[in-house]
């Protein structure tokens, strides 16, 4: 298991990806829980990219329930379908939202945060939760955030 991040200093997004994803593939190596796997991968993107909040929700009882993250307090609980996270979900698909005041529904757990995007996490063909990503910067993330991130959350094995 990894012990230290090699924060990249690099400007170009893509570079600083391909640097971060061995070392959170090295500290979910051997590693079984999910709670822990995920409070890893929160705090090694939160540390890389310095974005607002990093974070995960899981599906509990038909509902969005916080899981571990990297931030300022967030929401608990959300539906299937409402803001960003919930439609998410519903959609099954990954959303990009450039300016979060624009979204229909958007519920704002921050007033500071002004982009987004939403990755859903999948086990066995089912959506179990979902990767959200805040900026307080609008238009923060595009095609490149939300690939490497696909590989990212395609490291996490659920059913342990």
């Amino acid at each position: 298991m990894a012990e230290d991040l090699q924060i990249t200093a690099s400007t170009d997004k893509e570079e600083q990806y391909r640097s971060l994803i061995p070392q959170i593939e090295a500290l979910l190596y051997g590693e079984t829980d999910l709670v822990a796997n995920l409070a890893n991968i929160a705090a090694a993107l939160k540390e890389q990219f310095k974005w607002f909040w990093v974070g995960f929700y899981l599906i509990k009882q038909d509902e969005l329930v916080l899981g571990p993250f990297q931030g300022p307090v967030a929401c608990t609980r959300i539906a299937k379908g409402r803001g960003v996270c919930g439609t998410a979900w519903q959609q099954a698909e990954t959303l990009i939202v450039p300016n979060v005041d624009e979204f229909p529904g958007h519920i704002a757990c921050s007033s500071l945060s002004r982009s987004e995007i939403v990755l859903p996490l999948f086990s066995h063909g089912e959506v179990i939760g979902v990767l959200d990503v805040d900026s307080s910067e609008l238009n923060a993330f595009d095609e490149i955030d939300a690939n490497y991130l696909a590989q990212v959350i395609n490291l996490i094995r659920f059913n342990a």
